[in-house]
Parts: C-alpha cells; sequence; structure tokens
C-alpha cells in the first residue's frame, strides 16, 4: 500500500465526531458545540495542535477585513516534484499526479492559513435550527426542515457533507460575465465562450422559511456573448432538493429559433458551453443531484488547498492561463481541515467518472478539490476551485474550476471571473427563469 492509499484508509480514525447511523438526526447537546467549540457553520473553532491552522476568530466581514493581511502575506512554503514526498499526507492524489507529470513548471506555494469564510449572523442562526430539524429523505437523496443555512453543520455520512456544499451560503441574487477557457496537450488554449449568467437563490431570501420556501435552491440564467456562432444561445436551470423534480432546464437555439426542454443538461453530459470539455456536474466542485452515486463520508483531513484567492481572480485572465496548466504565480495555497467523501457509481446507475474524492472545506462547506478515477481505478482527473472571499455577502465562493485531465493532457478553466468579477443585485422575479422568458428574450 503506497503512502496516499494508506493516507485514506487512516481516515476515518481521524474523524472529530464519530459517525453516527446513517440519516440519525442531532441531538440538541450536539447542536449546542455549534456555539461553543464548533463555529456557527460547523467548523472547528480551535487551531490544530502544530499552530499551522489558526484558530477561527469570525472570518471576513464588512466590519473585519482581511485584505491588507493577504496582500501582505509570503509565501512560507513551496512543494514542487523535489519535495513532494515529505508532505505527501497532505496532497490530493491529483496534486500529486500534477506535480509529477510537469516537474519543471508546476508547483504549490503554501501560504499562511486564514480561515476567512463567514456568513450573516441570521445565516448562523438559521444553521443552529436545522441541526436539529433538517431530515434527510429518499435514501439522501432530498432533504426537509431546512432553510437559509448550513443544512447539517455535525455532519453524520457523506450525502450530509454533499448538501452542505449544495446550500452553501449564497447572497440573494447575482451577476456575473464568465469565460470558459480550453486548453490541449500541445499547450495552445482558446476561448470555447463567454457568458453572462444571472443566479437567484431563493434557498437564502432573507426573511422566508423552511414552511413557506418551495424546495427550489437556485434559479440560473445564462447567455452566449461568444464566440460569434454562439452568440444568442441561452439556458434556464432551475434546482430543487426533491431529487424526482432535482432539474429542470431550457435551452434556446438560435439557428433553430425556438426553447426547448433541456432534459440532459446534468450529471455526465458534457458541458456545451465549454465545448465539452468538461461534465456539467463538475461546475463549482459539484452541480446537480446525488442520485448517480453512493457517497461514504471517509473522515476530516489536513490538506493543502486553494484558498482566498480573491487576487488571482481579479488578475487579467492572461496572468492565469498557463500552456499546461495554472500559472502557479500568485495562486494561493493553505493548509485547511477538509471533510474527504468518496463517490462510487450507485447500483444500477453509470456515469462517465465512476468514481471521485470530494475534498469539502469545514468551515465554509466549499468543495475545493475533486479526484476523478476511470472504470478501471486509475486517476484521471483532477479538479480544483479557485475560492476567495465575498465580505459584503459575507462567504466564500467557489469561484471557477480548473479540471485537469491527466491522462489526456488538457485542461478547462470553467467559469473564469479574471476580467469581470461577480455583482450582487436586487432579485429577479421567478418569471424571469423560465423557458417562456428565454423565448422573449432570443435573438431572432
Amino acid at each position: 500500500m503506497n503512502k496516499r492509499n494508506h493516507c485514506v484508509a487512516a481516515l476515518v480514525g481521524a474523524l472529530v465526531f464519530g459517525i453516527s447511523p446513517a440519516f440519525a438526526k442531532v441531538t440538541a447537546e450536539q447542536a449546542a458545540t455549534l456555539r461553543t467549540t464548533l463555529t456557527p457553520l460547523g467548523g472547528e473553532r480551535a487551531g490544530n495542535k502544530e499552530g499551522t491552522i489558526p484558530p477561527w476568530e469570525g472570518g471576513w466581514t464588512a466590519e473585519r477585513s482581511f485584505a491588507d493581511i493577504l496582500a501582505k502575506d509570503k509565501p512560507i512554503l513551496q512543494i514542487t516534484a523535489k519535495n513532494l514526498d515529505q508532505h505527501v499526507a497532505k496532497l490530493s492524489e491529483g496534486v500529486q499526479a500534477l506535480l509529477k507529470k510537469y516537474p519543471e513548471t508546476f508547483r504549490l506555494d503554501v501560504y499562511p492559513t486564514r480561515r476567512t469564510a463567514a456568513a450573516p449572523t441570521w445565516v448562523y442562526e438559521n444553521t443552529f435550527g436545522n441541526a436539529t430539524q433538517a431530515t434527510i429523505t429518499e435514501g439522501g437523496l432530498s432533504l426537509t426542515g431546512a432553510y437559509g443555512g448550513i443544512p447539517f453543520p455535525i455532519p453524520q455520512d457523506g450525502y450530509e457533507v454533499m448538501w452542505n456544499h449544495t446550500l452553501r451560503v449564497y447572497p440573494e441574487s447575482i451577476n456575473f460575465s464568465f469565460r470558459n477557457i480550453v486548453g490541449a496537450a500541445d499547450g495552445t488554449h482558446t476561448v470555447a465562450a463567454e457568458s453572462v449568467q444571472d443566479a437567484q437563490f431563493p434557498y437564502y431570501m432573507k426573511g422566508g422559511n423552511a414552511e413557506s420556501w418551495n424546495g427550489e435552491y437556485v434559479l440560473a440564467r445564462q447567455a452566449q456573448v461568444a464566440p460569434p456562432f454562439r452568440a444568442g444561445e441561452s439556458l434556464v436551470i432551475r434546482d430543487a432538493v426533491d431529487v424526482s423534480k432535482s432539474r429542470q432546464a431550457w435551452q434556446y437555439l438560435v439557428g433553430q429559433r425556438r426553447v426547448r426542454r433541456a432534459p440532459t443538461v446534468g450529471y455526465d453530459t458534457p458541458d456545451f458551453v465549454s465545448s465539452g470539455a468538461n461534465y456539467f456536474d463538475e461546475v463549482f466542485g459539484f452541480y446537480g443531484a446525488l442520485d448517480r452515486y453512493e457517497w461514504k463520508l471517509l473522515g476530516k483531513q489536513e490538506m493543502f488547498v486553494p484558498y482566498n484567492n480573491n487576487a488571482y481572480a481579479t488578475v487579467k485572465v492572461d496572468q492565469v492561463v498557463g500552456p499546461k496548466h495554472l500559472n502557479p504565480e500568485g495562486l494561493r495555497w493553505e493548509l485547511h481541515r477538509v471533510w474527504v467523501v468518496e463517490a462510487t457509481v450507485a447500483n444500477g446507475r453509470r456515469h462517465a467518472v465512476p468514481k471521485r474524492r470530494f475534498y469539502v472545506d469545514e468551515d465554509s462547506w466549499v468543495v475545493m478539490m475533486v479526484d476523478g478515477f476511470d472504470a478501471s481505478g486509475k486517476l484521471w482527473r483532477a479538479n480544483h476551485g479557485i475560492s476567495f472571499v465575498m465580505p459584503e455577502v459575507p462567504a466564500l465562493w467557489s469561484g471557477a474550476t480548473m479540471i485537469y485531465n491527466l491522462q489526456a493532457g488538457s485542461w478547462i478553466l470553467n467559469t473564469s471571473l479574471n476580467d469581470f468579477g461577480v455583482k450582487i443585485v436586487s432579485p429577479r422575479p421567478d418569471a424571469f427563469f423560465t423557458g417562456d422568458a428565454l423565448g422573449a428574450g432570443g435573438i431572432r
């Protein structure tokens, strides 16, 4: 057994909480720890014994800025192919593979750990209530009893961790532009799409509650503006926590001049916005329903992950994209505790990536990294989220997703905000996120 496999096998013994029987509720006594030893969203308040992970002291909010601190930070460690063996226990298999595949150019610049994740006070209160009220149904594929906060801040299994990622903290409504950039094995890259997106999060509408909420947690409307042959195409997605109606989607195609239902927009369907270079459920680490996999919680581990990349997310895109991988200069890696969840294709289901390992931040529930394996068990994909802080929410934003195809040597930078940014906007009417609205706004 190699070092990495031994490390993963040992994770079960590293849990902060014992794993209870699947779908067991948290007691009031356990929930009370969200106001003592745990952060309001469920991370450990204390740092680690080595002092390399500091205690959580409230995160980055409008009142408490980390901007100057991050700007002055310098790397405290550089991990390359030459010294990766010294750090293998804190490196994902995907990161190790990249260090070995590109030994001369790929590296990790590790910065001091800054625990910037935060949320509005009302989200903390809702999370506290969710801890004893939220319930998984349909074998983990749906949930009830949660609203406006992390549903399972003290997770009992892998399903709950992934629901926490799905319902991580968002503003009510946002607008942003982005690019999807595809890189080939020969070192060239092209812009597959430039798009404008509106996204709304009914689960995080302030003043709502679990009883009045209809179960839809994200409404998204996207319009392509480039390249020219795709300009005018648009897409609407509505996702709900009920697996029986988890995704409704409509697409407007300029050539056909009509709106059609798009039932295949999800799971392992190649993402047409990226020229098929990634699957729809790889966006933001994981995006969509849980029903293709069985989700096993392996435990919690200290890992080097991309984190606090506000500076990296705001530079020109040419400073970010390299021939074979992201430019390591300025890309910030930090040591954080993450929940490790292994996804294996469920009986009777199929997926192009039959096994995945997810690394989910304890403080924000954002998926930081994903390792994907092919049908033979060989490492195939390494996905890294370029997260950054939005103190005006406050929340840690998932940011762009860099997806490496380790076997083909190609890559896709999905949802790059470089040159653009994210705007918090007033909520749109529900009718804006419908197929009829696409037809009315289509280019004819």
